[in-house]
């Protein structure tokens, strides 16, 4: 955690425009106080009270958890009772996963529980399945040469997950829009899937046009004596640096022809075509059946008709034409839309997300909605459950590819609905005449229809704006923040590594997005909790903080304090207290020395590494390293100039000795 302090106007101005840390679509807004619209006006005693009842509460609820679970209190007996200048003792650690949701047996931490089910010792959670209210099958257990490609550790299945997305996409049906990033991949760090443009699922003809090659889904109808060389040429036409196995190509085939239902569907107008003519087929993949959640025969999914002249569809089914045929847009909420694109993630050819799901009714439940969004839908199956198929959250590579489409999906999902829905949205009053003068669009030919995106949808222009503009009425109202701290998340932290190994197998943190940003929310929640109701930095009026991801996923939060008065650090001796920029003694305080080895020293750059990130222009864009200074000051411009005394202490990053010029100032 990186703290930095701000004592000036000049300051403020300077530092917002700097961070801009503000304008962002993830900005929260806190007020406490007397007389704020925060309800929380009692007194000091009373916050220390109800701090002490919540500790108690979370206790009560963990008492029923394993034995093992390791969880370290951060309770007022864990610091010291200074007004300014608390340490904490130990670091929060929250423990194992222990509970179980009672209704759909997701593997979740007491932290994620449900503000209402505070202090009950069965508590209720609202992630994964709202109480009970998402009630869908399990996901099956895969193929078995599937699950030993995944578990084993022999040369086919290195191979496998080292290029699991080629080898899926050598057996999907359809193919993925927007542009996949391959920079981000270049320098050394994790995986990391990252995709520009619009994103849609296209599928072409059953048969290539003229001298073209077989590509998705022509490869399960076009010449198959030679399926397994056509897939590979496909494979290397997308990505040239794969090294696929013919042989994995191969059995992946047979385990997809004996279980996929779509590849049975293919080949049964395979078999078809090859008895005779086909030019007036087409292939109708049906979007809507009767039935749930089973698994329908082939018969069921698709049929082979005779081509309609008139060319018209019935609903959202996918009708794929013998040839000339533009590629076709497959909708959002077509049951197969996963599963044609990710075969490998769907070996069963499994329906997916489908309109007018119903909720489950429960006790005492008042639901808002009838049916069950694509948001609720994937929230349901991306949860971690011993007794279903775990193959959304372990393939790898596949999986990041696949929650960034589900991302997308219900983000078009949420566009499309707004588009058809702008009466209900009262749009007019974002719209007419007066609105089109103010934009200076004064020529006829240039009004037209306007999709106006409400404040509501997370991300957009309007979103953003709203939360710019109550930042900045916090800050008229609570003066300038006092501090600016950095809090981002570590991937070491042991929660992470206990949900890893519930999961089994050899999955690192990369491998599970989701995990690291659950844990960075429960311990920023804590965070937060720390400065506004414990007072490590005294009473608090305003909190607001942004969540931000950095290059590599990981996701950090920027966080502005405001103060009270009487708890600010106006002068450098007191801003001493709680802000260093030092390397601690390693024989006093071993365990900062090693928090500062690991996380708060600038990496080598300069003279001693050139090609450092940081490195714009032949110098640090960060400006380390810093001056040496024997005590702290305040500059001109109203920035604290921290104590950095040359002591001769040094930590060793490599072949580079680096002192306190390159400690990042923490807490």
């Amino acid at each position: 955690m990186t703290v930095q302090h701000t004592s000036a106007p000049a300051a403020h101005h300077t530092k917002r425009k700097e961070e801009q840390p503000l304008n962002s679509k993830s900005t929260k807004r806190t007020r406490t106080g007397e007389g704020r619209r925060n309800t929380n006006t009692e007194a000091p005693k009373r916050l220390r009270k109800d701090s002490a009842e919540e500790d108690k509460e979370l206790k009560c609820a963990r008492s029923g958890s394993n034995k093992n679970n390791i969880r370290i209190n951060v309770g007022d007996n864990n610091r010291t009772n200074s007004n300014k200048g608390m340490e904490l003792r130990k670091a929060w650690n929250f423990g194992r996963p222990t509970y179980k949701c009672q209704y759909c047996k997701a593997l979740l931490w007491c932290e994620e529980r449900l503000n209402s089910n505070k202090g009950t010792k069965t508590p209720s959670f609202g992630i994964c399945c709202k109480q009970g209210k998402i009630d869908l099958p399990p996901l099956r257990e895969p193929p078995p040469y599937l699950r030993n490609l995944l578990r084993s550790e022999g040369q086919d299945s290195v191979n496998f997950k080292e290029n699991i997305r080629s080898y899926n996409s050598m057996f999907s049906f359809t193919s993925m829009g927007g542009v996949v990033d391959k920079e981000i991949n270049t320098r050394k760090g994790p995986y990391v899937f990252r995709l520009h443009g619009q994103n849609y699922h296209h599928i072409g003809t059953l048969l290539p046009e003229g001298t073209n090659k077989p590509r998705f889904a022509q490869l399960y109808i076009y010449n198959t004596e030679n399926e397994v060389a056509n897939r590979i040429s496909a494979s290397r036409c997308n990505d040239n640096k794969s090294t696929v196995d013919p042989n994995i190509v191969k059995e992946l085939q047979i385990m997809l022809d004996d279980n996929n239902i779509l590849a049975k569907t293919f080949r049964m107008a395979r078999d078809r075509f090859q008895e005779g003519d086909y030019h007036d087929y087409t292939l109708r993949i049906l979007g809507k059946r009767n039935g749930t959640h089973n698994l329908p025969s082939a018969s069921e999914v698709a049929a082979l008709v005779v081509r309609d002249p008139t060319g018209e569809s019935e609903g959202r089914d996918i009708v794929v034409e013998y040839k000339n045929m533009v590629p076709q847009r497959i909708s959002e909420i077509h049951p197969k839309f996963m599963s044609m694109q990710y075969p490998l993630l769907f070996p069963y050819g499994e329906d997916g997300f489908k309109l007018e799901i119903p909720y489950k009714k429960t006790k005492g439940a008042k639901n808002s909605r009838k049916y069950v969004t694509l948001l609720d839908y994937y929230a349901f199956y991306l949860q971690q459950r011993p007794d279903q198929g775990m193959l959304l959250l372990k393939s790898g590579h596949l999986s990041l590819q696949f929650w960034v489409d589900v991302y997308t999906c219900i983000e078009q999902n949420r566009l499309n609905w707004i588009r058809h829905n702008q009466g209900k949205l009262r749009t007019e009053l974002y719209s007419g005449l007066q609105h089109a003068i103010k934009r200076r669009d004064t020529r006829t030919e240039q009004v037209g229809k306007r999709i106006i995106v409400p404040s509501s949808f997370t991300g957009g222009r309007r979103n953003k704006a709203q939360y710019l503009q109550d930042a900045f009425a916090i800050c008229s109202w609570a003066g300038y923040p006092d501090l600016f701290i950095t809090f981002t998340c570590n991937a070491k932290w042991p929660e992470i590594q206990y949900m890893l190994d519930e999961a089994g197998g050899d999955q690192k943190p990369a491998d599970r997005p989701d995990i690291l940003d659950r844990v960075f929310m429960i311990k920023l929640k804590e965070l937060t909790r720390d400065i506004k109701e414990k007072k490590y930095f005294g009473e608090t009026l305003a909190i607001i903080y942004t969540i931000e991801f950095q290059r590599r996923g990981l996701p950090h939060a920027h966080i502005l304090i405001f103060l009270k008065d009487k708890d600010k650090y106006p002068e450098p001796s007191q801003i001493d207290k709680i802000i260093s920029a030092e390397i601690p003694n390693k024989d006093e305080d071993p365990e900062a020395f090693g928090a500062v080895e690991n996380f708060m020293m600038h990496r080598p750059c300069g003279e001693a590494k050139q090609n450092s990130p940081c490195m714009v222009g032949h110098r640090c864009s960060k400006h380390f390293p810093k001056r040496y200074n024997v005590s702290t000051t305040i500059d001109e411009d109203g920035f604290p100039v921290y104590k950095r005394k040359d002591d001769g202490r040094q930590i060793k990053k490599g072949v580079v000795m680096l002192d306190n010029r390159f400690v990042v100032p923490y807490n």
